[in-house]
This record gives structure tokens, sequence and C-alpha cells, in this order.
């Protein structure tokens, strides 16, 4: 077991088997040492959670803990890709896309959901440059989505 997989275990976390793409895309992309996976809904074992829109719907701590499952399904993705999260060398970007009224504009605080795991999981490898932007609508009505850029050795 990698010590990166010691970790999830200790943090309780168990990672999904990768979603399958909803559409004509691929989830990842590896070019030169940078992976980068498609963007990751909130699809837990019984399928889509956190359905909503914050501001209406649901608070920043619903979009929170979406945005936390969506960055479980970026690392199980990072894995899937490597065949071993320890040749995770850094996350180097994360973009997270918020459904959210007009008036919403806590972006970070939710978005924080999926940054707070990373440095958790991966330590000082987890900090990351990022991007926490408001939409209308996320594909299946979830509330988040985040996609991320990956260095890998």
């Amino acid at each position: 077991m990698s010590s990166i997989e010691a970790r999830l275990k200790d943090l309780g976390i168990d990672l999904p088997t990768p979603a399958a793409p909803a559409a004509n895309y691929v989830p990842f992309v590896r070019s030169g040492d940078l992976l980068f996976v498609s963007g990751q809904v909130p699809m837990g074992p019984k399928g889509l959670e956190f359905v909503g829109k914050l501001g209406a719907d649901a608070d920043v701590d619903f979009g929170r803990a979406a945005a936390k499952l969506c960055a479980i399904n970026l690392i199980a993705q990072v894995k899937a890709a490597t065949g071993d999260l320890d040749k995770l060398v850094r996350v180097v970007k994360l973009t997270g896309f918020v459904n959210s009224t007009l008036d919403f504009g806590d972006h970070p605080k939710v978005v924080n959901g999926a940054s707070d795991l990373m440095v958790e999981v991966f330590g000082d490898r987890g900090r990351h440059a990022r991007s926490a932007v408001g939409v209308a609508a996320l594909p299946f009505g979830v509330a988040v989505e985040v996609e991320g850029i990956f260095e890998i050795a």
C-alpha cells in the first residue's frame, strides 16, 4: 500500500472506481509530466449526490461537502492514470464550478472542500493554484464540479 493510500485509509476515505465519461471525452490526459483530469461531479456509492443550487436550496456546507466528494473522485482518476498515488509530485491547479444563484458570492468557501482535502491527503504537495467559478447550471443539476491538473513523476 502506498503512503498516500495509507493516508486515505487513516482519513476513512475509500477511493471509488473512477466514473466513466458521460459524453465524448476521456477521463484524463497525460502530457509529459502533467495529468489533466476532466471535471468530476459528486458521484458517491449510491449515484449522484449533492444535487442543488447554492444560494437557493443549498448552503455553503452542502457545497463544501460536494466539492470534497468531487476531490475524492479526482484522486481516484489520478490513481487510475498512474497506478500509484505516490507518483503524484504536486497538485498543480484545481478549477471548481459552483452551481449558484446570481447573488451567491461564497464560491471560494465551497471549493475549499476540494482544496482542503488535497492538502489533508498530500500535505504540501497538495497546495495548488485554483479558480472558483459560479455557473448557472451543471450536469445533472449537481451543486459542484471540480477538474484538476496534477504533476506526475
